[in-house]
């Protein structure tokens, strides 16, 4: 273990063999490091946060503090938990859960770039990348693949569907369905092609799934009809995904630009 010598670090904290703290690094009672957790100089673990193994924690990184809520107690017992091979670059901060037993969760193999912010509650998935300055309103969940951009935001209770890609400095206040690019206010921009080719999905999968985009977006029809129009038909299971989400929405689905210059017109 590699602790410097102006690290506090509470003896009741549990931490593997392997881990390495910085100067002036705070390890508060109830943190828990997995093996291979590098955790540089001022960054602040506290309350009760878990990290699996191999995540590195940032310069000046804050997890695991209370939430930003106003009606949040300090009697409150609620976590967060981290898995394996996460980095969270400088100033990144996440806090965790609001109500008794809840927690705010990071999955694997994900990247927080610097100030990206994971309010209470938040729900990460596999692999999503967070560019700097992002924010994350509490009860937002991203699922695996996703990629938000600089500056963007997000409001409380927000759904971000798998691989979907959103560029900097948008804001949604409505869910993005997965596989889509989201653009500015509440706007999507059709399919991430490009993420969907990385990620290994066939022309066959790609094309049924702007089929199934067509039908919610440009059928006419609103996303309830959609939905039912939709049973007439059988469908694989990423485009049954992107239908599921869309039917599912509490917040109502993120709309194109075609469908905002209808509504102006």
């Amino acid at each position: 273990m590699k602790i410097h010598p102006t690290a506090i670090v509470s003896p009741q904290a549990r931490m593997a063999d392997d881990v390495e703290i910085g100067a002036a690094a705070l390890i508060g009672d109830q943190v828990t490091l997995g093996p291979g957790c590098v955790v540089q100089a001022h960054a602040i673990l506290e309350g009760k946060t878990t990290l699996g193994a191999d995540n590195f924690v940032g310069y000046g990184a804050i997890l695991g503090t209370p939430p930003q809520d106003f009606a949040f107690e300090s009697s409150v017992f609620s976590e967060v938990r981290i898995g394996d091979g996460n980095t969270f670059r400088e100033y990144a901060t996440v806090h965790r859960g609001t109500k008794e037993g809840t927690a705010t969760v990071v999955g694997n193999g994900c990247y927080l770039m610097v100030g990206a912010h994971l309010g209470h509650n938040v729900q990460l998935g596999d692999k999503v990348i967070i560019a700097n300055n992002c924010l994350l309103g509490g009860y937002v969940e991203v699922a695996d693949g996703a990629v938000l951009g600089g500056g963007a935001v997000f409001h409380q209770f927000v759904r971000v569907g798998r691989l979907v890609m959103v560029c900097g400095g948008a804001r949604f206040s409505k869910d993005i369905p997965p596989y889509l690019t989201g653009d500015r206010k509440d706007i999507v921009a059709g399919l991430n092609a490009i993420g969907l080719r990385r990620a290994g999905f066939s022309a066959e999968v790609r094309n049924e799934i702007k089929r199934a985009f067509k039908l919610i977006y440009w059928s006419g029809l609103n996303v309830s009809q959609a939905v039912e129009k939709s049973h007439e038909s059988k469908w694989g299971p990423e485009a049954a995904a992107f239908l599921a989400f869309c039917s599912s929405s509490k917040r109502g689905i993120s709309r194109t630009e075609r469908d905002t210059a209808a509504d102006e017109s």
